[in-house]
């Protein structure tokens, strides 16, 4: 049976966020059947609109064409209370207007917000992230009176069969070689907005510019902020469907206790002849999530665990870069757009490692042979991509000037940044494996398995630092042979960072910082069991602390090093004694000095003072008589 359409859909948007509305408008203006002909960002506004527009006489309300659907997102007004909130406009509007229909959008679908939307009277719910496709598809039979809740939530992250069939079914393979692409496609565009928006804003820095320069730069930039939100929602990575698994029988893992104390196992419905599911994993149609003092479950693909991971990368990496911590990088020595762009590069290359390591065939035992060859590999591809492949610069020598090849000579440095660098970052042979084959991470010495939010807040952890020090690698060999070239100078260097004093300085700090950290730090970290790692908090770069058994490098270690744990063992050992002793010698002096010499001290006083008015009464008492 065919479904009537309305000849035209005319849409109500009520949104407060203005970069979504415009994104959205722009998505649903292309649909020859859709049109967004008001948007608002209140409840109060919205009520307005509606009442004026259904209040009017026929004749204008031919004319206005008013609205016959409305976008609502649940979370409206939810930064300030004074205001209606969206599931009580949702209600309120159904009352008013019963034939209206209602989509009800929200950021974060959850079960919850499913049910409440639903009892609140709205005819369908969406997720914001759904493709413009399936959102005009959704809004499309919403508008013809379906009021069919598996296109909203369900269908974002579990698509039905009649769903599945109404578009082009995709491998899981396929969508994972795609999604790269699209992410290489949208940091290359998100890099090329931030570069347009900094020269904006140092431009808006400029105090002897005219009221009208000023606006229509203070334009450009909203308008590249609004670009830069579309290319993040226009090239987001899709959901990937729930399907089997195409990794190859090694990567299952064994069994793995959950947090909660249970012990994944297999369904007893399980046909003969289907793969068995890893049982490292939530069921599918779980998701463990944190809540206040608790672990939700709820339904999530367990391959978007990578996606998860490296979209909060990318959203950090788009704040602040500054280095907060007290202890020198090579990267510091970049401006702020040449920092993100190398950055950028690393994710984007790592991605490509996970890419080309999820399709060869890897068994997870041999990653750990492979780890020193993996960081090297990434060190050169990032390098050439940095620099460029015959990147030139022309050197002036005893014998005149000459051109060297750049990546040339920083590839020979190769021995020296794997020893000083790469060998050091911790945790990158457990990330992959978690990642690739979704082994449980370990985290304070327990297993969390592939979705848990322990996992994934640890695996964001090293990769943050794993990209960090990538970054670090590249600019070791550069500032080791052509710190003070004038071309890398005025083409990478921040601009505090230009002279030739500021740049030794930056040098000899980073030496220091490596002769310490050999010497004292990374001794006290096996000591301690511990990891330093460099994370990105939204503001900057900030080290955080994590736990790990390195009684291994702690027996392995000699000299200096091993001297250095010597002394804080002796230290922990003595220095309570100590401080005891010299707590009972304090309390002691302090007794000898209050409750015996202060008081000898007052009664030879009080004697002297005793004594000398003795001396003068007597004396007044004869000068008395002789009178």
């Amino acid at each position: 049976m065919s479904v009537s359409l309305p000849p035209d859909l005319r849409l109500l948007l009520i949104d407060e966020d203005p970069l979504f509305r415009l994104g959205m408008s722009v998505w649903l203006n292309q649909s020859p059947d859709i049109s967004l002909v008001a948007e608002v960002e209140s409840g109060e506004a919205a009520l307005e609109l509606l009442d004026r527009q259904f209040g009017a006489s026929a004749a204008a309300l031919e004319r206005s064409q008013p609205v016959n659907l409305v976008l609502l997102d649940v979370g409206l007004g939810r930064l300030n209370p004074s205001q209606i909130q969206g599931l009580n406009l949702c209600r309120l509007l159904k009352s008013r207007y019963p034939a209206l229909p209602i989509l009800c959008l929200s950021a974060a679908p959850e079960p919850v917000i499913l049910a409440a939307a639903r009892q609140s009277g709205a005819d369908g719910y969406c997720a914001k992230s759904l493709e413009p496709a399936e959102l005009a598809a959704a809004i499309r039979r919403i508008a013809a009176g379906q009021s069919d809740w598996d296109i909203s939530w369900q269908n974002a992250q579990a698509p039905t069969a009649a769903s599945t069939a109404a578009r082009p079914v995709f491998s899981q393979s396929a969508r994972l070689r795609l999604a790269p692409f699209r992410r290489r496609l949208r940091l290359s565009g998100i890099q090329q907005i931030e570069a347009v928006l900094s020269d904006v804003n140092a431009e808006l820095q400029n105090l002897d510019l005219s009221l009208l320069d000023r606006a229509v730069l203070a334009g450009k930039s909203r308008e590249l902020r609004a670009a830069r939100w579309l290319v993040q929602g226009l090239l987001a990575t899709p959901s990937l469907e729930a399907e089997p698994s195409v990794r190859p029988p090694a990567a299952v893992s064994a069994p793995v206790t959950q947090p909660s104390g249970r012990q994944s196992s297999q369904p007893s419905g399980q046909q003969s002849g289907q793969q068995p599911r890893q049982t490292d994993l939530p069921e599918p149609g779980q998701l463990v999530r944190a809540s206040a003092n608790r672990i939700v479950e709820v339904q999530q693909s367990p391959d978007k665990v990578q996606e998860l991971a490296f979209d909060a990368l990318i959203t950090k990496l788009q704040a602040g870069l500054s280095n907060l911590t007290e202890l020198p990088l090579e990267i510091d020595i970049l401006r702020e757009d040449k920092k993100r762009e190398l950055l950028y590069l690393a994710v984007r290359k790592l991605e490509d490692l996970l890419s080309e390591l999820r399709y060869s065939q890897l068994e997870p035992s041999q990653l750990p042979d492979k780890r020193d060859l993996i960081l090297l590999d990434l060190w050169q591809a990032m390098l050439i991509d940095f620099f460029g492949k015959y990147y030139t610069v022309r050197l002036r020598t005893y014998s005149g000037e000459t051109d060297v090849e750049v990546i040339e000579v920083l590839l020979r440095d190769a021995v020296v940044v794997q020893a000083e660098i790469l060998t050091k970052i911790p945790g990158v042979i457990e990330v992959l494996q978690h990642l690739l084959f979704r082994i449980p991470l370990s985290v304070d010495s327990q297993a969390y398995a592939s979705g848990n939010p322990e996992s994934l807040a640890r695996a964001e952890l090293l990769l943050e630092n794993l990209v960090i020090q990538l970054a670090n690698a590249v600019m070791q060999p550069l500032l080791n042979h052509f710190a003070n070239v004038e071309t890398i100078k005025t083409s990478f260097y921040d601009r505090r960072l230009l002279s030739s004093r500021e740049i030794e300085r930056f040098r000899n700090n980073l030496s220091w910082r490596y002769r310490l950290e050999r010497l004292y730090r990374e001794p006290k970290n096996i000591f301690e069991s511990q990891y330093r790692l460099f994370t990105l908090t939204g503001r900057g770069i900030r080290q955080t602390l994590i736990y790990a058994p390195r009684t291994t490098e702690l027996s392995s270690l000699t000299g200096l090093p091993y001297a250095v744990t010597l002394v804080l063992e002796t230290r922990d050992a003595v220095a309570p004694r100590l401080r005891s002793v010299l707590s009972f010698m304090g309390n002691s002096f302090v007794y000898v000095l209050t409750e015996l010499v202060g008081r000898g001290i007052g009664l030879v006083g009080k004697g002297v003072l005793k004594g000398l008015g003795n001396v003068w009464q007597d004396t007044r008492t004869g000068r008395d008589r002789q009178r």
